[in-house]
């Protein structure tokens, strides 16, 4: 999941000011927050400008990210909201909506429905999972609608009854004078809490919190092609809404386990392979590893060392982001030769060795210096000679 810069998602400068920052994000998260906007994306809009202000306010991450990108702030991006849902945001809120008199909104929040907190599963994959890729079953706790009082909050048999303070509002309001005139202080309800209702008698279960973890089983279809940090997102598969809210999204973050012997570049797969000075001298037949098995493969006789093959179609399915699950092709295997010279030798081997060293001769012919583009020019002709 390609994640944008954190300045293009709060729309400012790379030289915005934390004064700058910060007014653009309440701008934005008055905008976008999910319990006010009625736009399609503004759970995952909001989410996103909060972990961009989230970084930028703070120096040290911000210095991180200017250097470094996303990878300089850690693995994930998900910031404050595991396990917390978009709560963070409520002071703003009632800085903006819930201070002055008309603010209908704020009340209406607190008596709607309310939507569920987004999860995290960190996921361990294998090298040919990522490859391939592959069906898992994970198992993590959520919040889910308590089954014995059925999301309200009381014990069976009594039920819930209008705060008597704010009368059902959520909201008290304070009539003040100042030099500007008369307004009205709107700020949530002590007693109540906001939600404009009291428990006489609290579920046995749930004991007034509506919500109780389970532990719930979720089959994670791992697409081909993916790698290390990259996000699975199972709709509804979070935490519970309250009121008639939508269940928040599960979150399935992904780390693959390094192999014994191939590494990751890209759609590549990279394997480094000794070869003895006989067989690079020679040239050879032989039989390489590769993800779909052995592979034969001509080693050319004077092959050098650093010397690149290409084995095509044998590297990592590239990941399909059309979502339609079509075929998108497989990249390569790029096998890196490495002639090693022998430490130790027989007897033999060494007569061996000094009648070949007597017919090469002792001339040492030093190298002209290619220079860095001179070294680039030759790897690239390795790589796609």
């Amino acid at each position: 999941m390609t994640k944008r810069d954190y300045y293009d998602v709060l729309g400012v400068g790379r030289t915005a000011t934390k004064e700058d920052l910060k007014k653009q994000y309440r701008r934005l998260a008055r905008q976008y927050h999910p319990d006010v906007s009625s736009e399609p994306d503004a759970a995952d809009r909001f989410k996103e400008i909060s972990e961009a202000y989230e970084v930028l306010s703070d120096d040290d991450k911000r210095a991180a990210y200017d250097r470094f990108g996303h990878a300089g702030v850690g693995n994930g991006g998900f910031g404050g909201f595991d396990q917390q849902g978009f709560g963070g945001f409520a002071d703003i809120f009632e800085e903006f909506f819930g201070t002055f008199s008309g603010a209908g909104a704020g009340r209406r929040r607190r008596q709607g429905p309310r939507r569920g907190v987004d999860l995290r599963y960190d996921l361990t994959i294998t090298f040919e999972e990522a490859i391939f890729g592959a069906e898992r079953d994970i198992e993590y706790r959520r919040p889910e609608v308590c089954h014995v009082c059925g999301g309200n909050g009381a014990e069976p048999g009594s039920k819930p009854i209008a705060c008597t303070t704010c009368n059902g509002s959520g909201e008290v309001r304070r009539v003040q004078q100042s030099i500007l005139g008369q307004f009205v202080n709107v700020a949530t309800c002590p007693t109540c809490n906001g939600t404009g209702e009291l428990i006489p008698t609290l579920c046995h279960e749930c004991n007034g919190r509506k919500l109780v973890e389970r532990t719930v089983t979720k089959k994670v279809k791992v697409p081909p092609g993916v790698d290390s940090d990259t996000q699975i997102r199972l709709t509804g598969e979070g935490g519970a809404g309250l009121d008639g809210g939508p269940s928040g999204n599960l979150f399935v973050v992904l780390t693959v386990a390094p192999h014994e012997f191939f590494q990751r570049r890209g759609d590549d797969v990279v394997l480094d392979l000794q070869i003895n000075v006989a067989q690079a001298a020679l040239g050879d037949e032989i039989l390489v590893p590769t993800v779909d098995g052995e592979e034969a493969l001509h080693v050319p006789p004077g092959t050098q060392s650093g010397k690149v093959f290409r084995l095509r179609d044998h590297g990592a399915h590239k990941l399909d982001r059309s979502g339609r699950g079509a075929h998108v092709g497989r990249g390569d295997q790029l096998v890196i030769v490495q002639v090693v010279v022998p430490k130790s030798l027989t007897p033999e081997q060494r007569d061996l060795f000094q009648q070949l060293g007597r017919t090469l001769g002792k001339e040492v012919v030093p190298q002209k210096d290619k220079g860095i583009l001179g070294q680039l020019k030759d790897a690239l002709g390795d790589l796609f000679g």
